[in-house]
């Protein structure tokens, strides 16, 4: 099975969705966030511009940026998840 950019971004959007699920054990949290970032961290989720960038040609950046806008005056988003979009903004501004 090849491993291509959608294939990472869909690994990571699973481990994600585990992390912040209140029914999965600690373990099982522990192994997402070392799978994630086996994956490229953060650039696994969010994708990075270029050819193998996981949002590489899957939707429009300004998309892309209005999430990461959504996601500062998200009152459940941690505040890493808020820092990361902050810095992203502040990159692409």
């Amino acid at each position: 099975m090849e491993n291509t950019a959608e294939d990472r971004m869909h690994a990571a959007q699973g481990h994600k969705a585990n992390l912040s699920n209140p029914n999965t054990s600690e373990e099982s949290k522990k192994n997402s966030r070392q799978a994630l970032e086996q994956l490229g961290g953060e650039d696994a989720f969010y994708g990075k511009k270029g050819d193998d960038a996981p949002a590489a040609g899957m939707g429009d950046d300004n998309r892309v940026l209005g999430g990461h806008k959504a996601t500062l005056s998200n009152e459940g988003t941690s505040d890493a998840a808020k820092q990361h979009s902050k810095e992203v903004l502040e990159k692409n501004s």
